[in-house]
Parts: C-alpha cells; sequence; structure tokens
C-alpha cells in the first residue's frame, strides 16, 4: 500500500512561474530527494508519492505551507491511498487505486471548491477524514505568509525550540508562540496524530 498527492496552483496563471515554481520543487525535493517520486506537469500540477502512507497528511501540509509563503497562492491537494500495482520510471507512469484514488480525488476538488481531499478504499473512513479537513481548511485556507512560513519551518525541524525557529529567521521567540497560535500549528499536528492512528486501520 502507498500514498499519492495530486494538485495544483491555485491562481498560478496570474503569476509569473518562477515565483512559485522553484517554491514548489524545494518542497518535493525536501519530501522525497529521489525525483522519480515525484513530477511537476502541465504547468501548474504535481503528483508526488509518499511511500509511508502515515505521512502523506503532514506531506500535503508542508506543500500548502509552502506554497502559501507567497501571497495570494494556493493550491489544491487530493490524497489517494490504496494499492500500488505498476511501478514506473517516474511517477506519473506508475499506476493502482493511490494513484486512480488521488487523480479521481483531485478533479472532485476542483467541482467541491475545497482544497483537500482524501480517498482511500474505505468510504466510512473518508467521510470521517474529510470533514476534519474541511474545519482544518477553515484555518488553513486563511494563512498569511508569516503563518505559511512558521508552518514551514516547524515541520522542517520538527524537534527544535522556538527560541531556535526565531534564530533560524531572525525574530523573537514571542513572535513565534504568537505565529504557531495564530496558524493552529498544535491543533494541526494534533490532527496528524489521528490521522496516522485512522490511517493504520487500513
Amino acid at each position: 500500500m502507498t500514498s499519492v498527492i495530486t494538485g495544483d496552483i491555485i491562481k498560478s496563471r496570474g503569476t509569473n512561474p518562477d515565483i512559485w515554481m522553484g517554491i514548489l520543487k524545494e518542497a518535493l525535493l525536501k519530501l522525497n530527494p529521489d525525483k522519480t517520486y515525484w513530477d511537476i506537469y502541465r504547468g501548474d500540477s504535481f503528483q508526488i508519492e509518499i511511500p509511508k502512507i502515515e505521512d502523506s497528511f503532514l506531506a500535503a501540509i508542508y506543500i500548502k505551507a509552502c506554497v502559501k509563503t507567497l501571497k495570494n497562492l494556493d493550491v489544491r491537494i487530493a490524497i489517494g491511498i490504496g494499492k500500488k500495482t505498476f511501478n514506473g520510471k517516474i511517477v506519473t507512469e506508475s499506476n493502482g487505486e493511490a494513484f486512480i484514488f488521488s487523480g479521481e480525488t483531485l478533479e472532485l476538488l476542483k467541482k467541491e471548491k475545497q482544497n483537500l481531499l482524501i480517498k482511500t478504499n474505505n468510504k466510512t473512513l473518508n467521510a470521517e477524514l474529510n470533514l476534519y479537513f474541511k474545519l482544518a481548511l477553515t484555518t488553513m485556507d486563511n494563512w498569511t505568509s508569516n503563518s505559511a512560513e512558521i508552518v514551514k519551518l516547524s515541520i522542517e525541524n520538527p524537534n527544535a525550540l522556538q527560541k531556535e525557529l526565531a534564530e533560524k529567521i531572525g525574530t523573537k521567540q514571542d513572535a513565534i508562540s504568537k505565529r504557531q497560535k495564530r496558524a493552529a500549528l498544535d491543533n494541526i499536528l494534533e490532527l496528524n496524530q489521528m490521522f496516522k492512528q485512522k490511517i493504520a486501520t487500513l
């Protein structure tokens, strides 16, 4: 079993690709340095396989945070979890349940105007997780660039103290604390822990 994230950049057509392409590539490289596991195609669409299915939600949040460090940009993300039946030379050539689920769900996102959904072969689990995602998106869709930056930094440095994060971006510790609270980071990380527990039942 594997997980696949398929997504596209919202409002990319009105923005110079040079502005966001580097950010997106850096995010995908950070998640997996092996480029056979991810691809950027059709201009503003991307796909990445996350072999550890329990890591897929946090990976999606990381990509969203990276993109939202750029003002007025956001990302649609569809997570598919299931079997992998064909291993291609690049991720977009691979196939199986996870890839089909992810692709189908991205199309659904566009229709429903929601920015994060998951599909597995368990309909009850899908409904539960997608409700949690919908609630979390009320905060995440409204992240400012500063909020997105602190989420990105916190995910990259999970064991770092607030003081250490402050030093990395040249600000004060209390500023880090305030930004993390505004971004609802603790709630999102709590949701990630619950996600891991739920996904372990598949």
